[in-house]
């Protein structure tokens, strides 16, 4: 997900933030959203059938469905049934209790088919687009998927699904997976059934209905059709500024892992952040197609979590920086490749101090336990994140780090993962031990703060360097590099830091005159520095 600043205060209006309890009971294997939307009003018509498995031996379960706010919003879920026969159920506060006819055991498999309507208080944006004309966008990050559609709204929960949507037939449809169905309805309707086999969160989950001018790309990677979705009066400019998405899948592919999907759609949409990963329907704001500038790193950004963040998951939202921390460092990875190391240098900079300006009113780690999901769209997710995949990099060497990703990829590809699982990956390809780099750089807060003084004696020909970490309370590790800057020569030099304050001596042979910090751009840090008289 792309995070725009000037989007934050639609978020802050729709973003509903109280975490869904956790449903420890049931495991969801797949869905059949059946979906029927009308011009005529807002409210949507459902029915969905849920595969899933018990984890215990129970009489009841529940699943996560918003329930009327009084307001004319939410859903109504009116008639549960089992085998076509009706089940016991209860609606309220958000959640939809399920009363089973006969117990269930453990490690049983039962499906049940839920009939609801309603007008979607989120989730589902149903508006009109910059042009006027109406759409129908799923938002469901984080756990907005609940305020359209019977689930188990968590992020650890993986299942396959289908959507059948009924609408009028000027409208497309797109979704996740692949199209399995499309047909002309009686009363001018149209039917679109889309149907994804890989194992996917609810945060994920989407359709898409709107008019749209559609193109598939020449250059699509082999059996991966990559496409935009753009209005048709930004078809121009949305079609070209979409078009390096097939490179870009190429790249990664290539870096990572095979794409693990079968298409990839690039969506112009009412989405409420700068971009959303949906798996294979990656959502972007309306601008992006529009716009007369490069769209290249946002859709880096998004194209990169096809692999992290949707297939290779974080187990809870603590533990985001799985997710933003890996977009936002493949996209500098995927520039750095197509322009050079000097721009993906400048794009580090530009991240870290990003994070320094973060770091003054924040003493959040990277992993942070906070209840209110807003805060983790913050720098520590996501430029935080990155910089400590590039500290990584710096520490294992580039070959490594790559068989780091493909082996952390390899092992949690469907699955679910947080930081304590990457740690060992990384561990056991780098044979290192990853203990104090983790625990300072992930769940300590703020950055090392350092004052650097040095001086030069030109009698003993050395130069004396003093590093403070002036930070609080601990001191963290590291090697920083700094610069010897010459009238005739210069050299690169590398200190070890593991204490508070440290002095180290370096001999040179010619008068020095300046001291440069971290020269390659390998540390996440901020520091004053400052000549001192002999």
């Amino acid at each position: 997900m792309k995070f725009i600043f000037r989007k934050m205060i639609l978020l802050v209006i729709f973003f509903r933030t109280i975490p869904v309890p956790a449903q420890a009971n049931i495991d969801v294997l797949h869905y059949r959203f059946e979906i029927e939307l009308s011009d005529r009003t807002d409210t949507i018509k459902g029915r969905t059938f849920v595969t899933l498995e018990f984890s215990e031996t129970t009489n009841k379960f529940w699943l996560n469905l918003t329930s009327p706010n009084g307001k004319g919003k939410g859903m109504i879920a009116y008639l549960v049934k089992e085998n076509g026969e009706a089940v016991t159920s209860a609606h309220g506060h958000d959640s939809l209790s399920i009363y089973l006819k006969k117990p269930a055991q453990k490690g049983e498999t039962r499906t049940f088919e839920i009939i609801y309507q309603g007008i979607p208080s989120d989730g589902l944006i149903i508006s009109k687009n910059k042009y006027g004309d109406r759409t129908f966008f799923a938002d469901n990050w984080p756990n907005r998927a609940h305020n359209w559609i019977p689930c188990k709204d968590e992020p650890g929960d993986k299942a396959t699904f289908e959507f059948l949507v009924t609408a009028p037939s000027h409208y497309q449809v797109i979704s996740n997976g692949k199209l399995e169905e499309e047909k002309m309805l009686p009363a001018d309707k149209k039917l679109t059934h889309w149907v994804e086999d890989v194992s996917l969160s609810t945060k994920i989950m989407v359709i898409g209905v709107a008019k749209f001018a559609v193109k598939q790309f020449a250059d699509s990677p082999k059996n991966i059709p990559v496409s935009a979705w753009v209005y048709p009066q930004d078809s121009t400019t949305g079609f070209r500024n979409y078009s390096v998405a097939p490179a870009i899948v190429k790249f990664y592919s290539n870096y990572i892992g095979a794409f693990p999907y079968n298409k990839l759609a690039n969506v112009q949409s009412k989405t409420i952040f700068g971009g959303m990963e949906n798996a294979s329907a990656i959502f972007y704001f309306e601008e992006s197609a529009e716009q007369n500038r490069s769209m290249e790193d946002l859709l880096a950004h998004e194209i990169a979590h096809q692999w992290f963040g949707d297939m290779a998951s974080e187990k809870s939202f603590p533990h985001l920086w799985l997710s933003e921390g890996f977009a936002t460092y493949f996209t500098d990875i995927y520039l750095e490749a197509k322009y050079g190391t000097d721009s993906m240098n400048k794009r580090l900079i530009e991240e870290r101090t990003t994070v320094i300006n973060f770091a003054k009113h924040s003493d959040k780690p990277v992993v942070d336990s906070t209840s209110s999901l807003m805060d983790f769209l913050n720098a520590t997710s996501y430029q935080k994140g990155a910089w400590v995949l590039h500290m990584l990099r710096r520490q294992i060497g580039d070959s490594l780090f790559n068989v780091f990703i493909r082996s952390y990829y390899d092992q949690y590809k469907g699955k679910n993962a947080n930081t304590g699982d990457l740690e060992k990956v990384a561990e056991n390809v780098s044979g290192m031990d990853l203990k104090q780099f983790f625990s300072q750089w992930l769940y300590m807060p703020r950055i090392p703060q350092l004052n650097i003084q040095w001086q030069f004696n030109d009698k003993e020909k050395k130069v004396l360097i003093t590093v403070t970490q002036v930070q609080k309370p601990t001191a963290f590790q590291f090697p920083l590099q700094v610069k010897l800057e010459g009238a005739t020569a210069s050299e690169i030099v590398t200190m070890n830091i593991t204490q508070k304050t440290e002095t180290f001596s370096f001999p040179v042979k010619t008068v020095m005159s300046q001291v440069y910090a971290d020269p390659n751009t390998s540390l996440l840090f901020d520091a004053r520095i400052e000549k001192m008289n002999p």
